[in-house]
């Protein structure tokens, strides 16, 4: 693999040749410099032969819940294919990904959330193949000229050096050791992981300096890094979370494309559990009027397959997010639809979605309640109520002590 940006499209690759060799801030540069003509438009056109993605709109794509490219809020043109455009001979299309080198220099994100239990978050990857039609952090690929719909699952940005940039954060004089969440906006385990095994190198970091993480996946390629995670745990130095938003592996497969079946993930924290691994489930999001009357039902077969904790996180559709889930809804579930999206506004006072710190976790009214007390009433059943003591930080080694043991 080049040093530079690179792309490895799985299936056919749509890209220009030269735009392969350029990594994803050159391209923008030129695009803005006008070397690229494309004025005023985002770097997805740029990314485009004959209108390959252009006249996609609205369509069943194989392996992608979303239908469309959202319109970038940061951009100021956004193309709309007219119905002429768009190709009708196929009720479904196939649609590569490409990653690209995002050479940041640095890899921890700082957060001061009230909602939040951690401060700092590490992710390899931004985008995520998984393509969750849900994901909270879809918006975020907008910052970088793509769009939150597609664009999030097709087009990754890969951070090659983030296990040396979290060495060189782990080595500073005013790091505090605490618990760092693996990852806080897009998943750690997606495909791509099991060929570059970034998040692997970042938790041999880790542990070099006995920092502790919270790890949470819907991918079953965490049992891959057993070895190092049972070496954390003797330490006290990890813990992991299996996100489970249904036991229905069609609606999973429907709503979250790449990422491992419902059953693979109960057998991931049965792995967990049998190698020492404390871990836990995360019944999120709750989609009202869809999954929450399985909430029971998972938290029964986690505690059956040894998770230990139990959390959960209401549906939040925030900016984009908002209208890609309508148009999956619809296209996926048409007769269900008006159902689960007054179900959606009963926990949000009308509204598809609120930021308001405090509430976008678990909403409020009857609804939002009722939901609460199942999670609840069904956790105290299932012995997954109890809260784990936190993790360790005394271990932990500076840059001082690394490189004593070095001799």
């Amino acid at each position: 693999m080049s040093s530079g940006s690179f792309g490895f499209p799985i299936g056919e690759n749509p890209l220009p040749e030269i735009l392969m060799l350029l990594n994803y801030s050159t391209v923008r540069s030129c695009c803005k410099s006008g070397l690229i003509q494309c004025p005023g438009l985002s770097i997805l056109s740029l990314a485009v032969t004959e209108s390959f993605f252009i006249n996609i709109m609205r369509m069943n794509i194989n392996g992608r819940a979303s239908g469309f490219n959202s319109p970038n809020r940061f951009e100021k043109l956004h193309l709309e294919p007219i119905e002429a455009d768009v190709q009708h001979d196929d009720d479904t299309l196939v649609l590569p990904t490409t990653f690209y080198n995002d050479t940041s220099k640095s890899i921890l994100a700082r957060n001061d959330s009230p909602d939040l239990d951690f401060t700092y978050s590490i992710n390899p990857y931004r985008g995520c193949e998984h393509g969750c039609i849900y994901c909270y952090a879809r918006p975020s690929h907008e910052y970088l000229g793509f769009s939150a719909g597609l664009d999030f699952e097709t087009r990754i940005m890969v951070k090659q050096d983030a296990p040396l940039l979290l060495e060189k954060e782990l080595q500073k004089k005013n790091w505090q050791p605490q618990m760092v969440a693996f990852s806080g906006n897009t998943d750690c385990y997606q495909p791509v992981e099991r060929k570059l095994q970034l998040t692997r190198k970042c938790l041999e970091v880790f542990l070099k300096y006995r920092n502790p993480v919270g790890l949470i996946t819907k991918n079953a390629l965490v049992t891959r890094d057993i070895d190092i995670l049972q070496e954390m745990t003797r330490l006290n130095l990890v813990h992991v979370m299996l996100s489970i938003t249904t036991l229905d592996a069609d609606l999973a497969r429907a709503m979250e494309p790449r990422t491992s079946s419902p059953m693979n993930r109960l057998a991931t924290l049965e792995a967990l559990s049998k190698n020492g691994i404390m871990a836990g489930v995360n019944v999120a999001p709750i989609i009202p009027g869809l999954t929450d009357e399985e909430i029971p039902n998972i938290l029964r077969a986690a505690a059956e397959h040894g998770a230990t904790s139990a959390g959960y996180i209401l549906l939040r559709l925030p900016g984009p997010v908002e209208p890609l889930f309508l148009d999956w809804l619809n296209r996926k579930m048409p007769a269900k639809a008006g159902r689960i999206i007054n179900r959606i506004k009963d926990t949000r006072k009308g509204e598809m979605s609120d930021s308001r710190f405090g509430m976008r976790m678990n909403g409020e009214g009857e609804i939002a309640m009722a939901i609460q007390t199942l999670f609840k009433l069904s956790a105290q059943k299932y012995n997954l109520a109890k809260r784990w003591s936190g993790l360790s930080t005394q271990h932990f080694r500076g840059e001082s002590k690394s490189q004593m043991n070095m001799f």
